[in-house]
C-alpha cells in the first residue's frame, strides 16, 4: 500500500493538483467514478451481464482503477488508514451479519428480527 500511495501522490505532486483534491472534491471524484463504472451496466439485463464484462474490461478496469486512486489518496490526505479501517469495517460487519443468521440472503442487518436472531 506505501509503494501504490507514493505513485498516486507523485502523479499527484509533479502536476500541482494536491490544491484541488480537498475531501469534499475528492469525495464527489468518487462518486463520478462509480457512476462511471455503472454506466458499463446501464440496461443491461442480468442474462447478458457476463458477455457485458468481456466486452466493457478494459473499460470496467479503468473506472475501478480510477474509484481505488481517488479513494486512497482521499484516505492519505485524511491521516486515514485505509486498511486498519478496511479490517475494522469487516468485524463491525462481522458482528452486524453473523453467518448463522444471514446466510444466502441479502436483507439488511435491520431487517433481521429478533426471533430470526435468537434463532427461533
Amino acid at each position: 500500500m506505501d509503494e501504490i500511495r507514493a505513485k498516486i501522490r507523485a502523479f499527484r505532486d509533479e502536476r500541482d493538483w494536491k490544491q484541488f483534491h480537498n475531501p469534499k472534491d475528492m469525495a464527489i471524484a468518487i462518486s463520478i467514478e462509480a457512476s462511471e463504472l455503472l454506466e458499463n451496466f446501464l440496461w443491461k439485463p442480468p442474462d447478458e451481464l457476463d458477455e457485458r464484462v468481456i466486452e466493457k474490461r478494459e473499460s470496467i478496469e479503468d473506472e475501478i482503477a480510477d474509484i481505488a486512486i481517488y479513494l486512497v489518496e482521499l484516505a492519505d490526505n485524511l491521516d486515514i488508514d485505509l486498511l486498519d479501517v478496511i479490517e475494522k469495517k469487516i468485524e463491525k460487519n462481522e458482528s452486524k451479519y453473523p453467518a448463522s443468521l444471514v446466510k444466502g440472503s441479502s436483507k439488511k442487518y435491520t431487517e433481521y428480527s429478533d426471533k430470526e436472531s435468537d434463532g427461533e
